[in-house]
């Protein structure tokens, strides 16, 4: 297997989950880390064997001789950073939310496409066990055409706790859970029409909104309703950070409810089976199920970048998403369905 050496941007919450990893797919290598925070990126490089840190991050491109980069900082600096991949013709990975508006992210892709440079984005809800196996029993035809489908990613829990700067976040659900959960339900059911979009503020605390339900029309005709919420309201049944989808078709249903359990409902009958997922040890318990599906998300980007097969996260597939997204503010900023090109 080719050994591509990488170059990784930002030393916050999620690189530890990041750089594990990469060591869990293998075939990569990290050499330098950049942070604003230069003592943060010396002690990220200092546990995980990283030869050099930087806290400047034109001084890490101009230094180093990496394959490609991998940004994993604030979405406000992704258009700048992507952009600095793309003036040195080097393939580049970004952190989802893509951009922190539709025109930026329409703009990081042109100057990747104008650079003949990949852009790879690191989404990796649709590479969750549990999800990947919902749509292998789409795709397999068995509960017939799906007419109507819930996703919704309710929780109690605390998100704020680890990652205090959501709270500053103007836009905050629909830009940060949302990319997730809208990604997901393109991967399911292909790309939507048109949506309608509500959401609310809880929180008393935050800037931005933390429940927001978004309907939208696919272009097989399906409505599919995506409902997230942190409003932190003490759940019962709260299995962060679970998705749970109900989808309905001409000939059965499928549920995907919580503790991974799928059953599938036809004419024959019901079966269920649980899809946990993989466990690793550098994986927070709290956080399972998304950071195992780092490892596949992560496994078929290095496909991209070493020739051997095809990303389907690029930056030209999740502007699909980022489009959707900015749908979803528009209509409820208007309190009108939206529809899509």
């Amino acid at each position: 297997m080719t050994n591509l050496s990488f170059g990784l941007f930002g030393a916050g919450f999620w690189t530890q989950f990041q750089l594990a990893g990469w060591r869990e797919v293998g075939g990569t290598r990290c050499v330098a880390i950049y942070n604003r925070t230069g003592s943060k990126a010396k002690a990220l490089a200092e546990r995980f064997g990283i030869p050099r840190w930087y806290d400047d991050p034109v001084d890490l491109l101009e230094r180093e001789n990496i394959d490609f980069l991998d940004i994993v900082t604030g979405v406000e600096t992704h258009p700048e950073f992507v952009r600095l991949a793309a003036s040195r013709k080097l393939p580049v990975i970004c952190q989802k939310p893509m951009a922190p508006s539709l025109q930026e992210a329409e703009e990081m892709v042109q100057a990747c496409s104008s650079a003949g440079v990949p852009l790879l984005i690191n989404e990796n809800w649709r590479w969750q066990r549990p999800i990947r196996e919902v749509r292998r029993i789409l795709d397999s035809g068995e509960i017939g055409e799906p007419f109507r489908a819930r996703i919704d990613m309710i929780s109690g829990f605390p998100v704020f706790r680890n990652q205090p700067f959501l709270r500053d976040q103007k836009e905050f659900i629909l830009a940060d859970l949302g990319s997730h959960i809208l990604d997901a339900a393109r991967f399911l059911f292909g790309e939507m029409t048109r949506l309608y979009c509500q959401t609310r503020r809880v929180h008393v605390d935050i800037a931005g909104e933390d429940v927001a339900t978004v309907v939208m029309e696919s272009i097989a005709g399906a409505t599919v309703v995506a409902e997230l919420a942190y409003a932190g309201n003490h759940l019962e049944k709260d299995k962060f950070p679970e998705t749970c989808i109900f989808i309905e078709g001409s000939r059965g249903s499928i549920e995907l409810s919580l503790h991974f359990e799928i059953r599938v409902t036809t004419g024959s009958g019901t079966l269920s089976r649980r899809y946990p997922p993989p466990r690793y040890d550098w994986a927070d318990p709290a956080y399972d199920v998304v950071h195992s599906s780092i490892v596949p998300c992560q496994a078929n980007l290095l496909s991209a970048l070493d020739g051997t097969g095809q990303a389907e996260t690029t930056g030209e597939d999740n502007l699909k998403t980022v489009r959707l997204v900015a749908a979803s503010y528009e209509s409820a900023r208007s309190g009108q369905a939206v529809h899509l090109a």
